[in-house]
């Protein structure tokens, strides 16, 4: 259900950007946009985690908004190996736009729902990801996390 949700929210968020006339990136382009302009400068490895994608497809959406004017990337003053990203001007001025269809999308989430279903639904939700980063805690330190029981 949550992969349905988040199909039918992908095309909807994309189809907002249109109307709105922003042409510069997509959704999933817009969703490392979001992690950057929360921590920009940071190495592709921690990208890679804020975003959940993968390195190598990660990668490649970079080199496209890199081509778009959107992102540049440079060397870390730390650790030259080590490329950082950071926003261009271009992607700092789409924020307040990229922040307006946010928080239609947040309406359309939330049409007919009761606050007090909404907070239920947010704290269901805090319950969920806690449980998958536990697990997923656990997974890289070696344990056993299914017993069969839907325990862990």
């Amino acid at each position: 259900m949550i992969s349905h949700i988040k199909q039918i929210q992908g095309r909807i968020f994309d189809r907002l950007l249109q109307s709105c006339g922003v042409e510069e990136f997509n959704g999933p382009q817009g969703h490392i946009l979001y992690v950057l302009w929360k921590s920009e400068g940071i190495p592709i490895v921690e990208l890679a985690q804020k975003t959940g994608l993968a390195k190598n497809t990660l990668t490649a959406m970079l080199g496209r908004m890199e081509e778009k004017g959107l992102i540049c990337r440079g060397a870390s003053p730390t650790d030259r190996r080590q490329s950082l990203i950071s926003l261009t001007p271009k992607a700092h001025a789409l924020k307040e736009r990229y922040d307006q269809i946010s928080q239609q999308m947040n309406v359309l989430f939330f049409q007919d729902f009761e606050e007090k279903e909404i907070k239920e639904l947010e704290q269901y939700l805090d319950r969920i990801v806690s449980n998958l980063e536990r697990t997923e805690q656990a997974l890289k330190k070696g344990k056993d996390v299914y017993d069969g029981k839907g325990k862990n």
